[in-house]
């Protein structure tokens, strides 16, 4: 068997609308954003999602919490899915945060992570799925690294090539994770072991 991931981004927010990359920190939900968590609340009702999984982050849980205010599917926040924190870049314009992303695929941001730690912790949280939830569907609510980081172990993304495509944001992307799954070693894309 294998577990169905859907993943979505997070909402707009009003650092997206201020063209500021948010980073490591929290980010608030602007008003288009929260219409935007209703339509994808509407838009995934009725698919059989066992569970969604939010970054902890509060533009992340705010999402998730608006498309399913009920909480069915049940809500798990996972730190594991938090966007790249680039550190003394959070909250600087996106314009210098895309200028330097290709630097830090494997150097951290100053004060900040690397895309090789955020492609780790994903693939730590897929290996948990693997395991937990085998034979199931279940959403991830995110950031745009991870979204590059499941393309790079799930789709055979090369991370360099990777990180010089811009993000375009789409209604959502689906993944199959195999069976077995015990993860990358260093984050790289391939088979299962």
């Amino acid at each position: 068997m294998t577990v169905e991931i859907i993943y979505e981004a997070h909402s707009t927010t009003t650092d997206n609308e201020a063209g500021i990359s948010t980073g490591g920190l929290p980010g608030l939900l602007s008003a288009q954003g929260r219409r935007e968590a209703r339509e994808l609340g509407e838009r995934r009702r009725g698919q059989d999602i066992a569970a969604v999984f939010s970054s902890d982050l509060r533009r992340s849980v705010d999402t998730a919490r608006i498309a399913f205010p009920d909480g069915r599917p049940p809500i798990h926040e996972d730190a594991r899915l938090r966007e790249c924190d680039y550190g003394e870049f959070n909250g600087r314009p996106s314009r210098l945060v895309a200028a330097r992303r290709t630097r830090h695929l494997d150097v951290p941001f100053p004060g900040g992570r690397s895309y090789r730690q955020v492609l780790a912790a994903t693939d730590s949280l897929l290996q948990d799925l693997a395991r937990d939830w085998d034979g199931r569907r279940v959403l991830l609510i995110a950031h745009t690294a991870n979204q590059w980081a499941l393309d790079c172990l799930l789709a055979g993304a090369s991370p360099e090539d990777a990180l010089e495509v811009p993000f375009t944001w789409q209604p959502g992307w689906t993944y199959t994770l195999p069976s077995g799954w015990s993860g990358h070693p260093g984050g790289t894309s391939g088979p299962p072991r």
